[in-house]
């Protein structure tokens, strides 16, 4: 915000009201903010020039611009500046607004101004997920978020909307509420309401995030690779059998998978290709990998997989890191075991931890992506922790969960926009929303 100031007057012991820069070299931060004389609201149909004439305008009756907000929707404009005291007072003042008004085709409103809210230092960021481009969220849906900021305390400081397309996606900037209360409220909200919603503080470390490992399996791509296995050993019941109670948390993951891996023995190299070839990606997969990598993030994978799926997909979308497990083979056919220690649980929250010390990234600045009970530890060491259309037991212990069924929309959760993507996509500029995904 802006700040009047005065000529400096002596203070009582020989100092200045405005010192000069501290021992760090920056100046002091700034004191009370002075109350505003008159609170200007402006709105009507937006185009180009409307706001400089303004400031033109009110420049010629030397009024001081104390506060500005802008906001544009579906072409409408609405802008509030906070004025100060005008010099000519405030008749003047009213007559050029409304003569800047007529010009313009627009309506104005000048009307003393409130005293000044207290910057609040708490601030949280709320992103709502909908369910899908076809539909939007409803008033009803966003009532309720709205309802939950205020039986917390809070305050809607701000509302963007971050997507349409593949889901309808908004953000509450929100002030002033209790943060276990916010969550608790929100909460009933996204059950009662089946909304995705993530709650995380705003301000750096939100946008400082650097680093991002993905789990693969029904995360990154749609498969369980080692049933596309089972399927060509013909041993599929059995080995999913053995996959659902190790993803629900029912069975030690490291023996799971050397029980599983035992049913594959025998197979031949020719099987794992046909296997590989029907793998498929995530819709949203490629989005999200091409613009955190357009964003200056690491994108790694851990899998409790294996190496002859991880690393066609590392080459294939560019990641920086990809580690899983590692079939033996003899003689063109696998032997029925994992060679190395098994990327399990622990070993993926360890991963993570190796990823961000390699590139001198704190663990607060990750995010780990995963939807199995072997996905567990890495999500609680991560900055933040996303459940992707997670067991139960994962979506009530990450920090939040998404269960559309596009990837890309974990970019909205960091605050990235829609039109951000199309912008970095077309290289120029935002395009045309698509209602088929290119993926």
């Amino acid at each position: 915000m802006g700040h009047g100031h005065d000529a400096p007057t002596a203070a009582p012991d020989g100092g200045d009201d405005h010192p000069g820069p501290g021992a760090d070299g920056l100046p002091p931060a700034p004191g009370p903010e002075r109350a505003a004389a008159w609170l200007l609201r402006v709105s009507g149909e937006d185009r180009p020039g409307i706001t400089a004439d303004l400031m033109t305008v009110l420049g010629l009756v030397g009024v001081q611009v104390q506060d500005l907000e802008q906001v544009l929707v579906r072409g409408f404009l609405t802008l509030a500046a906070a004025l100060g005291h005008p010099p000519g007072g405030a008749d003047a003042l009213r007559e050029v607004v409304e003569q800047f008004a007529r010009e313009h085709g627009l309506h104005v409103d000048l009307s003393p101004a409130p005293a000044p809210v207290p910057e609040q230092l708490h601030v949280d960021a709320v992103t709502v997920l909908g369910h899908g481009f076809e539909t939007p969220l409803s008033p009803e849906e966003l009532g309720a978020v709205a309802g939950g900021v205020a039986a917390a305390g809070g305050n809607i400081d701000r509302i963007v909307r971050l997507a349409r397309y593949p889901v309808h996606a908004y953000e509450f900037r929100v002030t002033g509420a209790d943060r276990l209360a916010l969550r608790r409220h929100l909460g009933e909200a996204a059950a009662s309401h089946r909304l995705d919603i993530a709650l995380q503080p705003a301000g750096l470390e939100r946008r400082a995030k650097r680093l991002v490992v993905l789990d693969v399996d029904s995360t990154l791509i749609q498969d369980e690779v080692i049933e596309l296995l089972a399927a060509e050993a013909g041993c599929l019941d059995q080995v999913r059998d053995i996959t659902e109670r190790a993803m629900a948390g029912e069975l030690d993951f490291a023996s799971a998978l050397r029980e599983r891996v035992r049913l594959l023995r025998d197979l031949d190299l020719a099987a794992l290709e046909r296997a590989r070839s029907r793998m498929r990606l995530t819709p949203g997969a490629r989005t999200f990998v091409r613009t955190l990598k357009r964003l200056g993030y690491a994108v790694g994978i851990v899998s409790g997989g294996f190496t002859h799926f991880t690393d066609g997909l590392a080459a294939e979308l560019g990641l920086d890191h990809a580690v899983a497990n590692v079939l033996e083979v003899a003689d063109g056919r696998l032997t029925g075991r994992v060679i190395g220690d098994v990327v399990d649980r622990a070993r993926k929250a360890e991963l993570l931890r190796d990823f961000a010390a390699a590139a001198g990234i704190p663990l607060s600045q990750t995010v780990a992506v995963g939807d199995g009970a072997n996905d567990l530890d890495m999500l609680a060491a991560a900055g933040l922790g996303v459940a992707f259309n997670a067991k139960p037991v994962v979506q009530e212990a990450a920090d939040t969960t998404v269960n559309v069924p596009y990837l890309d929309a974990i970019l909205f959760v960091l605050g990235v926009t829609r039109s951000e993507v199309e912008q970095a996509d077309a290289g120029v500029g935002p395009g045309p929303l698509s209602p088929v995904r290119p993926e």
